[in-house]
């Protein structure tokens, strides 16, 4: 977990480059302003979203993802 508090950042670069991948190999869409769209728009919808939390200590910034079962706090 703490290489993910590390590097969640990289998330969301990583999967428009795999999502673009993807949709030039499988899908062979000669538009690429299609292909961007469609990979940016996946790449948003997947990648791990920061919060912040007002709690009795103070504000607390939380990472929350769907593949994830609890959020993770961030120092």
């Amino acid at each position: 977990m703490k290489l993910f508090k590390t590097v969640y950042w990289l998330i969301y670069p990583i999967l428009i480059v795999v999502f673009m991948l993807i949709f030039d190999q499988l899908f062979e869409i000669d538009n690429i302003i299609l292909e961007t769209s469609g990979s940016l728009l996946l790449a948003f919808i997947l990648s791990p979203r920061k919060k912040i939390i007002q709690t009795e200590k103070g504000k607390i910034k939380q990472i929350t993802w769907l593949f994830l079962k609890e959020p993770i706090g961030l120092d």
